[in-house]
């Protein structure tokens, strides 16, 4: 059964924080993007989801950066947030899986916190160019830059969740 934007508006605030927790793990977002429905359409819901996530205490994007894999690293369990991180790291290849690994590892003692790229449509060599780009970056940069990727990956799975029901 496919829920539509009508019955997302329709839910429960628990069962909507659920469904906006598989776009953006914080709960805080959840929370705030379930409080400010109804929603017209995809246009102003994806929104007040940008808005959330830019609005989020540094605490909790790094909720929501606990729930991501790292770039590289397939992700495991079930659900429908490790289901579309498969999908989005689709284009990462074997023969730099190893590079990325020791990017990531570099990246997580510069900054604290796993490196982030909205992936979906980008090549694995394209993943570590931007990562090995963004470790020039100064910490306050960075999190804006996170902030962006964020924002990317909850508009996509946003889109996703909405044509594949809450």
């Amino acid at each position: 059964m496919r829920d539509t934007l009508t019955d997302f508006n329709a839910r429960s605030p628990a069962d909507a924080e659920k469904a906006l927790l598989s776009c953006c793990a914080s709960r805080a977002f959840a929370a705030k993007v379930a409080a400010l429905r109804p929603y017209r359409d995809l246009v102003e819901l994806s929104a007040a989801a940008e808005a959330a996530v830019r609005d989020l205490a540094w605490d909790d994007v790094l909720e929501a950066l606990e729930a991501h894999p790292r770039i590289g690293e397939r992700a495991t369990g079930g659900g429908r947030a490790a289901a579309w991180s498969r999908q989005e790291q689709s284009g990462v290849d074997d023969d730099l899986r190893e590079p990325l690994a020791e990017g990531n590892r570099v990246y997580e003692e510069r900054f604290g916190h796993v490196y982030l790229v909205c992936a979906t449509g980008l090549s694995a060599e394209d993943m570590l160019e931007r990562l090995r780009a963004r470790l020039r970056n100064d910490a306050a940069t960075e999190r804006e830059v996170v902030r962006d990727e964020l924002a990317g990956i909850t508009r996509l799975r946003l889109g996703k969740l909405m044509k594949e029901g809450t």
